[in-house]
């Protein structure tokens, strides 16, 4: 069966390989922090159900307490190294929630069923914010099944970056964010299309844009809220023209082409 992807908005997405489904940095809340969702509905509770979640980094937007309370009893949850350490809600809800927390470090795997997954290096500060003492790495992953399906995380390019994450069939790329502006450590539409050209993916999709928005700034540079994901395709045409861009919206689903 070919890998199939649904985006749920933000960096929150499903990876179905091999009969394996794979959750990413699950945000399952229409308003949190000063943060509000403006465009798409909440994933319904079938968002929630996976073999595996993946969490990238801490940042409240990707490891989002009250969004893993929602994964069933014993499910199987991997984050970076430090992490139980770094956020101590955490050890209360794998208590709580009986779940299975993995740590690992960048070109650690984890196989569940016919699906290894593999972490990978990212260029972003992985701590828990606006503190903390704990240093994690940020990571993205790469799920490797029927298809090699690069999950980016947050990330900016960095050296390295293409024999760091090794050959994939599909990237999902961040090209955007929950506010007006991005730092060097955040692919924006260009960066993203750079991106491309260093993976050579055969099929990417966009995520990490057009979910959030701080309360009260929806005048202030709307065109970054709305516009990634366009010009990321605008970008990856001409850069990268012999990849297949994805561009969906919330909840959609597609099955790229995938081929070994």
């Amino acid at each position: 069966m070919p890998v199939e992807i649904t985006w749920w908005g933000h960096a929150t997405c499903t990876i179905e390989d091999s009969g394996v489904r794979v959750l990413t940095d699950p945000l399952f809340v229409r308003r949190f922090a000063h943060l509000r969702r403006r465009r798409g509905e909440v994933p319904p509770p079938l968002a929630a159900v996976a073999e595996v979640v993946l969490v990238s980094h801490l940042h409240s937007d990707h490891l989002h307490l009250p969004s893993l309370a929602r994964l069933a009893p014993g499910s199987r949850l991997v984050v970076p190294s430090g992490a139980v350490a770094a956020v101590p809600g955490l050890r209360a809800l794998r208590r709580m929630r009986r779940l299975h927390v993995t740590e690992v470090r960048p070109g650690e795997t984890v196989r569940v069923g016919e699906v290894r997954v593999r972490a990978v290096p990212a260029l972003h500060d992985g701590r828990r914010l606006p503190v903390g003492p704990h240093r994690t790495p940020a990571l993205g992953y790469v799920v490797e099944g029927e298809a090699r399906t690069y999950f980016a995380g947050d990330t900016g390019l960095f050296d390295g970056m293409a024999d760091a994450v090794g050959p994939v069939d599909v990237a999902l790329l961040p090209v955007g964010g929950w506010g007006p502006y991005l730092g060097h450590s955040h692919l924006d539409p260009a960066r993203a299309a750079e991106a491309l050209t260093r993976l050579a993916p055969r099929s990417a999709v966009p995520v990490h844009y057009g979910t959030y928005w701080p309360i009260g700034l929806d005048g202030v540079r709307p065109h970054e809220f709305h516009a990634p994901g366009d010009e990321f395709v605008r970008h990856a045409a001409r850069r990268a023209p012999e990849v297949a861009v994805h561009l969906l919206g919330h909840g959609e689903r597609v099955r790229p082409e995938a081929g070994r």
